[in-house]
């Protein structure tokens, strides 16, 4: 179960938000191996102070509609994977939304999968 966190700039519309989660899931579908229905999102919008994404680092001139993605999942996928998904992302959100590939920031946190529980206070996915 990956969890997605999608921080970004305040005052973009309803469709924009379902452009940029539709990427997002489909990217993980496609690369990362994730099953249908597998999805849990959660977007955060910002003001400028509130969202502070440097414009320069690496060499990349990044603008104030910097997305920020963060990726909570199982432990365990290969590099060539995940650059995979970088790079669908990137691509997908500029496809579909006209996002510069500059401005998509992808963090991805890697967990044991019993650190997850889906409801009723159980770990799922624990070894009993």
């Amino acid at each position: 179960m990956p969890l997605a966190r999608i921080d970004l700039r305040a005052g973009k519309s309803a469709d924009y938000l379902q452009g940029i989660s539709d990427v997002i899931y489909d990217a993980m579908t496609q690369t990362l191996n994730v099953p249908k229905d597998d999805r849990f999102q959660v977007f955060a919008e910002h003001t400028g102070a509130t969202l502070v994404v440097d414009a320069t680092y690496l060499g990349i001139a990044r603008s104030a509609d910097c997305i920020v993605i963060q990726v909570t999942l199982n432990q365990g996928r290969s590099i060539a994977l995940k650059k995979a998904f970088y790079r669908a992302v990137a691509e997908g959100l500029h496809a579909h939304l006209g996002v510069r590939r500059e401005d998509v920031l992808i963090s991805l946190v890697e967990v044991p999968k019993e650190n997850w529980s889906f409801g009723n206070g159980e770990a799922q996915y624990a070894d009993p």
